[in-house]
């Protein structure tokens, strides 16, 4: 398997917009330096026209420059497990790699193979996801997380209390990636399903808590299967887009009797817990 390392070049003040323009058409992993962004996705859904009309957009903006280059799986994992440094979360929780010491100055502590999974806690809406999580009472439920990523997301649940997950995600290295970590934080079977969600045959018809830290437009489309997943009183936990596009996050969930609990914001990346009625 192979992966586009999209390079833009641009003023960092416009990293933020970038990410978010480019997390719309299927970018799910990003870097960020002093003058430069680069973002990765799989090779077979690469679309340069798509990137190409994200930087036209803005080009009466910031003078940004863009170019491409195809990286092999191995080569990509061995330089991100070189960057990677461990994730603090509101001074409780650490996100760390296996190569990695404990710290046992934190009350939760993930331990994670940092592979090109999104969700290792270094974008913003992990981080706003993770905090969410540990503001909520997880104590006996059920859990799934759709589009788990590395795990992360459902790892903290456990931690908090639940006593059954179950996972999916689109993507076979993200498949991978979230078994490998489960059994690294002593999570054992623990189905994980690849597919979208409307197309998998889930283990429990209905579930406590639904995590879904995807995209808006996903998450738009995906949010009657959400609210459809929880018992009346379930809770939801949404992240993957903007603070700009909380209300109409809001008014879509609204309509499948999903009711705004809390919001998070960090970096101008929304995260929202809502409850089924």
């Amino acid at each position: 398997m192979t992966f586009i390392k999209l390079s833009i070049s641009c003023a960092a003040d416009f990293h933020e917009i970038f990410i978010a323009e480019l997390a719309e058409i299927g970018f799910d992993t990003f870097e960020e330096s002093e003058d430069q962004l680069d973002a990765y996705m799989a090779s077979n859904l690469f679309q340069e026209l798509a990137v190409r009309e994200v930087i036209q957009r803005y080009k009466d903006l910031t003078q940004a420059k863009y170019s491409y280059t195809e990286v092999q799986k191995e080569n990509w994992n061995e330089e991100w497990e070189k960057n990677y440094h461990p994730i603090e979360v509101e001074g409780k929780c650490r996100v760390r790699a296996v190569f990695h010491d404990p710290n046992p100055d934190f009350e939760y502590e993930i331990v994670i193979f940092p592979k090109m999974s999104f969700g290792t806690g270094h974008h913003a809406t992990t981080y706003n996801m993770l905090s969410l999580e540990m503001q909520s009472d997880f104590t006996g439920k059920s859990v799934i997380d759709i589009g788990t990523g590395t795990g992360v997301l459902a790892i903290m649940a456990q931690k908090l209390g639940a006593t059954y997950i179950e996972a999916t995600d689109i993507d076979d290295w993200c498949i991978e990636n979230s078994t490998e970590n489960f059994g690294l934080n002593d999570m054992h079977d623990v189905p994980v399903h690849q597919g979208v969600i409307d197309e998998l045959k889930l283990t429990r018809d209905k579930y406590d808590v639904v995590l879904a830290n995807i995209n808006k437009n996903v998450l738009l489309v995906e949010m009657p299967t959400y609210s459809s997943l929880l018992d009346t009183g379930g809770v939801l936990f949404l992240s993957g887009f903007y603070e700009a596009d909380i209300e109409d996050i809001k008014n879509m969930a609204a309509a499948y009797n999903l009711s705004l609990v809390q919001t998070v914001i960090k970096d101008n990346w929304a995260a929202l817990k809502l409850t089924k009625s």
